[in-house]
């Protein structure tokens, strides 16, 4: 297959969709970030991108926490809207009907509809460019026991989740191996 070069602003897809929210000074907002991922796992670190244009970014800088919420591709219009929609303008946790939840370690609400959040406290700030690097500690994380079967086993590939791709929102699909596969030693 021939490959073509492409402009340098071409990233890496397809990127989480999740929902961020924040709370400083009174203030709660709820963006769309797909510029997040795991960093670290011991300690647990996540890091998230923002452009410092977002009402956001100064509630996350002021604070020093968040929360990665993630959504199910049913609620693929509130994650659109909170991406285009300014949250100095328009209190989007009531526009699109999102319940807010206690988080156990900082002030920003976890969303309920969302069946995995993870609480998040802000370690270093990295200056890049057009976006800041959150380099960020995972101080708590919350799960939808519907998500956790018997033997305890996390399936977070039962939630239904959205990924998005170069400028489309998709579903992710049905699990086609486990990790390892490719080096475990077949039972005789």
């Amino acid at each position: 297959m021939a490959k073509q070069l492409w402009k340098p602003g071409t990233m890496l897809y397809p990127v989480p969709a999740v929902l961020v929210t924040s709370h400083h000074a009174g203030r709660e907002n709820v963006l769309t970030v797909s510029w997040t991922g795991t960093i670290c796992t011991e300690p647990p670190m996540l890091s998230i991108s923002l452009r410092p244009q977002r009402f956001s970014y100064g509630l996350i800088a002021a604070s020093r926490e968040f929360v990665v919420n993630i959504p199910t591709a049913s609620m693929v219009r509130a994650v659109d809207f909170c991406g285009v929609k300014s949250g100095a303008e328009v209190d989007k946790f009531n526009a699109l009907g999102l319940v807010k939840s206690k988080a156990r370690m900082v002030r920003a609400p976890l969303i309920a509809q969302c069946p995995l959040a993870i609480e998040c406290t802000v370690e270093d700030i990295v200056k890049l460019g057009s976006h800041h690097l959150f380099i960020s500690r995972v101080v708590a994380v919350h799960a939808d026991e519907a998500l956790i079967d018997k033997k305890g086993r996390f399936h977070l590939e039962r939630a239904g989740l959205l990924c998005y791709n170069h400028g489309h929102y998709c579903r992710t699909s049905k699990p086609i191996a486990k990790f390892g596969f490719s080096v475990k030693r077949r039972k005789r």
